[in-house]
């Protein structure tokens, strides 16, 4: 007889089959169990079959008949119910094994996104327990802008998709102040200044600084074929910002915080812009751009150092000093207008790696 504690196995007996041996040890055919209970016989051979489920009033019933607990039906009958989904669960994870390959998990595994696991069925477990979904095939729904053509068909969805999950449980761990437009826009100068000092911790102060200002700030180190620097989305309400810095300079990682920075200011919160990848209306991205350009560097300022045409690393780390904002993206600016080769005055820029 069943007890109260679940009970797993892989060929699951649906509680007619101990009905009918509780009816044999008493002698007792199930037309009569019928009439005892007070119902159609064919009702009681369907429970014995397997075909008709033995519910509470059933239970009840059987109790009074037989003394069996009526609770002990319950419970058969739903450790049988409950062993068929198990049953059907493992066939649809079996299912979802190629599905599961698309995904880095080797990788995700590594950065501690979720646990290494080498059966393939857990790999899907572990996948479904990430993105919080009960099919691998809802992802797609979920994170679509991951999934959108790029002009870099190099790029994965399906890391894009994994990288966008990590930042947004990280942002959902991250407490924030109500979301306030003039807050950011008056704690952004405060940032920029935060450029010529990045030394260990500065990463802390930028998260604490947006959280006031009710953004969340989350760095996720990337994943093989993200190719992403930045994304911005709208999590419950809640702005965030995030941030790959591995491998990556000051002057690209400052671009593109303020880049963020301007899609939340600038855009609906509808929306989830990935940046780097192609994908978001070229207006919009446009708009993004000339926002971090005039945070960063103000143009009036700007058109003014580069009417001297003189641009040797002294002159930067005036102009820089000049205006508070760190070398590198003074370089990185001139670089990018075409008053400076790619190749020169790198030195100036700052290296950043993934810390954590």
């Amino acid at each position: 007889m069943a007890t109260d504690a679940p009970m797993f196995t892989d060929t699951p007996a649906p509680p007619g089959e101990i009905l009918k041996d509780t009816l044999d040890g008493f002698g007792m055919t199930s037309k009569e169990l019928a009439q005892r209970m007070g119902r159609p016989a064919q009702a009681i051979s369907q429970i014995i079959n397997g075909t008709k489920a033995i519910t509470g009033e059933t239970a009840l019933q059987l109790e009074c008949v037989l003394g069996t607990p009526a609770h002990v039906w319950v419970n058969l009958e739903t450790n049988y119910q409950f062993n068929k989904a198990r049953l059907e669960q493992q066939n649809k994870l079996e299912g979802q094994i190629a599905d599961a390959r698309n995904f880095p998990v080797n990788e995700m595994g590594k950065l501690g996104f979720i646990a290494c696991e080498r059966d393939p069925k857990d790999r899907v477990r572990a996948l479904l327990r990430f993105f919080g979904v009960a099919d691998l095939g809802i992802v797609h729904t979920r994170y679509d802008a991951a999934f959108r053509k790029s002009d870099k068909n190099e790029a994965s969805p399906y890391a894009l998709a994994a990288w966008l999950r990590q930042g947004e449980i990280l942002a959902g761990k991250i407490e924030t102040a109500d979301y306030s437009p003039d807050a950011i826009r008056a704690c952004l100068e405060s940032i920029r200044l935060l450029t010529r000092r990045m030394g260990e911790g500065f990463d802390g102060t930028l998260r604490h600084t947006l959280a006031e200002c009710g953004v969340a700030v989350v760095f996720v180190p990337h994943l093989p074929k993200t190719y992403a620097h930045g994304a911005t989305f709208w999590r419950e309400g809640k702005p965030v910002i995030q941030l790959s810095i591995r491998g990556r300079t000051d002057d690209l990682f400052w671009f593109t915080f303020f880049h963020e920075a301007g899609h939340i200011l600038l855009h609906g919160r509808k929306a989830v812009f990935i940046e780097g990848l192609g994908t978001v209306d070229p207006a919009q991205e446009q708009e993004a751009n000339n926002f971090a350009r005039d945070m960063l560097i103000p143009e009036r300022p700007y058109a003014s150092f580069v009417r001297r045409d003189r641009f040797t690393t002294d002159a930067v780390r005036s102009f820089a000093s000049e205006i508070q904002v760190s070398t590198g993206i003074v370089v990185g600016r001139l670089q990018h207008d075409g008053h400076l080769p790619q190749s020169h005055l790198n030195g100036l820029k700052r290296k950043l790696d993934w810390k954590e």
